[in-house]
Formats: C-alpha cells, sequence, structure tokens
C-alpha cells in the first residue's frame, strides 16, 4: 500500500498512543492549529493546519511556540 499524504509519518502511525492522544486541533486567533497538551497551564504548537501563507510566517504561530493556558482570549476547540 502506497499512502500519499503530508500529514507526518508520526501522526498516522505513533509509535505510542499516550502521546498521540495528547495532541488536539485547536481555532487560535483564527488560525487553525495543531497542539500537544502534555503541560498542564499550556500547549505547544505541533502544526499550523491554515492555508494562509500569512499564518505560516506569523512568529505567534510557530512550531514549538507554546500558548499559555491563561491567555486563551482567541481559542476554540475544533
Amino acid at each position: 500500500m502506497i499512502l500519499y499524504t503530508t500529514v507526518p509519518y508520526e501522526l498516522i502511525f505513533p509509535d505510542d498512543m499516550e502521546s498521540f492522544d495528547r495532541q488536539k486541533t485547536i481555532n487560535y486567533n483564527g488560525v487553525p492549529l495543531l497542539v500537544d497538551c502534555a503541560d498542564p497551564q499550556s500547549m505547544q504548537i505541533v502544526r499550523v493546519l491554515s492555508s494562509d501563507p500569512q499564518h505560516f510566517l506569523d512568529d505567534r504561530f510557530s512550531p514549538g511556540t507554546k500558548i499559555s493556558l491563561f491567555n486563551l482570549e482567541g481559542m476554540s476547540s475544533t
């Protein structure tokens, strides 16, 4: 079987289900993001899911950036 996709291999075939279960898709300030919820006080951006190139150029949405749960004005879960 050949699978042509832009989704990373680790998301399709995760090594352990615990790391896969921690990830959520959210909408933060109008930008769809895949985040890792390992820390109870913050989330870390794993991937930008938007098709708008300006979202990829915005430093606020860079992979690895932490989003504090205390400052969630523009967030909604999808």
